[in-house]
């Protein structure tokens, strides 16, 4: 297992507070959404952090490698990249799976748009194992996986989140990225305790913490990074830190951004707590010598059971037999939420010109019938063709001016670049938004 040099303290780095977080004093490294930069047009808010000696480390999302296919190469030419771009010492990414159906299961494959939990068991444990060295093998840096938080759990599981997580790194060598707040999460929703999962983990190969908050709900609780790290949260940091002193601790936040005194607070907070909590050593061996063999049939035993689940959550077929069906409906929702969020971020036009009111539960209206089964931009897209197939938007004007948008980003050819060209489509898009917006599905 390859060191990991000792970062210090952290905070999630997004365009949004990108300011702020050069402002702020005592930052030692920042962590950016992999899939958020281009290794050739790096942001400059990151390029002056590095000039100063900031560290960046990019943390992945969509590499899915909990899930039942092999890593895309593509993907992880993508995360390399990245690693570079930004001469990380590391790369991040999550034990879930993002996606299902395809090849192994002969069916059109569906993506969550979120990370969902893998099954605690040796099929999929045998994957993840091998899907992770493959990843190790194609990155320029070392990789840590970060547990998740969940809102179900996978019935007839072989193992506690800490063993599984003790084998994945007796196995790979892998570096963990602990996140104490989705050990919170899966306390409150799953009734599993923080304190047995932390003794059971491989704490030496931790590569950093994550430090969150959330909110609970009707007896759920859903890991927002967008409101104050609570109280529980920080005596599981205690806890962890009372057991080894971890390389880095960062602070996550993507929504509801406070000001940047508050954050700077929370950011206090944890430090004090790390600084209170005395460290005490423990020996763990890595056997990464260990070899994954077999997987074939293991990965499809997990694709059908990966497959089924996602189809039930994203396209309304029955819960899988096992699953709480209850909260399966609360993922379900949360997962068109979450879908209708991105889409008016990667897309805002079309709230604009739907109108705030009459975007939401229009998208959720469509995302109920219609799963994912490509990137937030293609929803985008698929969405104002959906609209305009089925005669929305009633206006005329608001009909014409998503016809046009929905032509120049689904054609073959992006929009014209040309500044003539560009004045043209401006003076359309503010003649067309001098009508009255669409204030209804």
């Amino acid at each position: 297992m390859q060191r990991i040099e000792r970062l210090g303290t952290g905070i999630g780095w997004r365009p949004e507070i990108a300011e702020a977080v050069e402002a702020m004093p005592g930052i030692d490294w920042v962590e950016a959404v992999a899939e958020n930069v281009c290794p050739g047009h790096v942001a400059d808010s990151l390029l002056r952090l590095r000039q100063r000696g900031v560290t960046v480390v990019p943390h992945g999302v969509s590499l899915g490698l909990g899930g039942a296919d092999r890593p895309d190469e593509g993907r992880l030419a993508d995360l390399a990249a990245r690693a570079e771009a930004l001469g990380s010492p590391l790369v991040t990414e999550h034990i879930a799976f993002v996606r299902a159906g395809g090849a192994l299961t002969a069916s059109q494959q569906l993506e969550a748009g979120h990370l969902l939990p893998v099954p605690r068991t040796r099929d999929a444990l045998d994957v993840l194992c091998e899907n992770v060295r493959i990843a190790q093998a194609a990155l320029p840096v070392p990789l840590a996986v970060e547990n998740i938080a969940a809102l179900f759990s996978w019935p007839g599981e072989e193992m506690t989140e800490g063993q599984f997580l003790y084998e994945l790194v007796e196995r790979t060598g892998v570096h963990l990225l602990i996140d104490v707040a989705n050990l919170h999460t899966n306390h409150v929703n799953r009734g599993e305790d923080p304190a047995k999962a932390l003794g059971e983990l491989p704490v030496e190969a931790i590569a950093y913490v994550h430090v969150a908050g959330g909110f609970e709900r009707d007896g759920v609780w859903h890991d927002s990074h967008a409101h104050p790290v609570p109280r529980p949260v920080l005596d599981i940091l205690a806890d962890l830190a009372s057991r080894v002193s971890p390389p880095g601790v960062l602070l996550e936040r993507d929504e509801n951004f406070p000001a940047p005194q508050e954050l700077e607070r929370e950011l206090a907070e944890i430090s004090g707590t790390l600084t209170t909590a005395p460290a005490e050593g423990r020996t763990v061996r890595f056997l990464s010598d260990k070899a994954t063999q077999g997987t074939d049939p293991a990965r499809q035993r997990l694709a059908l059971a990966q497959a089924a689940l996602l189809s039930a959550l994203v396209a309304g077929t029955p819960a899988p037999e096992g699953f709480d069906r209850a909260r399966l409906g609360v993922q379900s929702r949360a997962l068109c939420a979450k879908r209708a969020d991105v889409v008016a971020k990667v897309a805002p036009e079309l709230p604009e010109i739907l109108g705030a009111a009459a975007y939401r539960p229009a998208f959720l209206s469509y995302a109920q019938c219609r799963p994912m089964t490509g990137g937030y931009r293609r929803d985008a897209l698929d969405f104002a063709e959906h609209l305009l197939d089925s005669g929305e938007p009633g206006g005329t004007g608001a009909r014409r001016e998503l016809e046009l948008w929905w032509r120049e980003r689904s054609g073959p050819t992006p929009p014209a670049a040309h500044p003539g060209a560009r004045l043209v489509r401006a003076a359309r898009s503010a003649m067309h938004r001098r009508r009255p917006a669409l204030r209804s599905a």
